[in-house]
């Protein structure tokens, strides 16, 4: 029985609910959907008004507010920053009974759920001591939208999320931020959503741009040139934004040059630099694993190579057992202190700079 009980605890770092990466190739089987975007009625539109269409609030108990050891901080109370966070692909699975086929219904309880119980735990959390969090529902798009052949209708379940992403992040910047300093943060789809956003709306606007303490644009490659906005390339730097994706050191997905990978722009969350150099895990001050109540100093090195971000075998009980290649899933998770960290000295060095 004990050799059971390591081999689950080592998946516990992988398996959070998040999803898959849609970049690796022919190593993960999506749901087909056997309607077009077209034939099928969207779930109804959010309302960003209304606090349910929110997962996470700075004024109401989610989980954006956990912490994952007695003694932490929750700051948000007194925080003088705010992060809006777009939250990864959770739409998995068949489509519910109502028929909401290319866009998951926000008014949908077990989904819910699943968000509040993987990405906000376990991402949107990592803010809390130096940011009010903001991370709004949408419907996001099926994860199937990724693979599809059927390209403009997995176009189309994507842009009508972003267009659900962009209608909260207005909301937030008219009703809730109150012209303070704020980061933009995604995950994998909400990555997609979060990029495009700081392309289209917030990076044209001298207000909002001056007010962009740093963007975290994790899990999704973004290729040289996309975005105006530079890449950081030392700790604690503001006005610029960081994106890694996590996989086995040696590994290299089947479909490494089409998705983008080897051109992408890549930060290593350990050192916050574009350095190439492998370091050490020593440098790696706790990833959490279990169900977000246990932390791992140490818990894995980390090198960039042509785009991706390369670990070693995560240093969890039961290790031994661990076959990834992509830790997707866990690009969050296996750096957790190591982000909040800079996002503290983020948030620092940007009041300090605008005094």
């Amino acid at each position: 029985m004990r050799i059971f009980s390591l081999f689950f605890s080592a998946l516990s770092v992988l398996l959070i609910q998040c999803k898959p990466s849609p970049y690796v190739g022919n190593r993960y089987e999506p749901l087909v959907l056997d309607r077009s975007f077209s034939q099928v009625t969207p779930p109804p539109q959010p309302d960003y008004s209304l606090d349910a269409c929110w997962a996470a609030l700075p004024w109401k108990k989610d989980m954006a507010d956990s912490l994952p050891l007695k003694g932490m901080h929750d700051g948000q109370a007194k925080a003088q920053a705010d992060v809006f966070y777009v939250h990864p692909t959770i739409y998995l699975n068949a489509p519910p009974k109502q028929g909401y086929y290319w866009n998951a219904d926000v008014n949908d309880a077990t989904m819910n759920a699943s968000v509040e119980g993987s990405a906000i735990l376990n991402q949107a959390s990592v803010f809390n001591e130096s940011c009010r969090v903001f991370a709004p529902r949408y419907r996001q798009a099926h994860i199937y939208s990724f693979y599809t052949p059927d390209r403009a209708s997995g176009e189309a379940a994507l842009e009508l999320a972003y267009q659900d992403v962009k209608a909260a992040f207005l909301y937030f910047v008219k009703q809730h931020n109150q012209n303070r300093p704020f980061i933009l943060a995604g995950h994998s789809q909400g990555t997609r959503h979060a990029g495009k956003l700081l392309r289209e709306i917030i990076w044209p606007d001298s207000s909002l741009r001056k007010r962009l303490v740093s963007a975290y644009l994790v899990g999704m490659p973004v290729a040289p040139g996309l975005l105006e906005i530079p890449l950081c390339n030392t700790p604690g730097e503001t006005g610029c934004f960081t994106s890694w994706g996590t996989y086995r050191k040696g590994f290299f997905p089947a479909n490494f040059y089409t998705a983008g990978y080897d051109r992408s722009l890549s930060v290593n969350p350990l050192t916050w630099t574009t350095d190439s150099a492998y370091v050490h895990r020593s440098q790696n001050k706790g990833g959490i694993i279990w169900r977000f109540d246990k932390v791992i100093e140490g818990i894995n090195g980390a090198g960039l190579k042509a785009g991706m971000l390369w670990i070693e075998k995560p240093r969890v009980p039961g290790r031994m057992f661990i076959r990834m290649d992509n830790y997707h899933v866990a690009d969050y998770n296996l750096f957790w202190f190591n982000i909040r960290e800079n996002v503290r000295r983020q948030v620092e060095n940007h009041l300090q700079r605008n005094l």
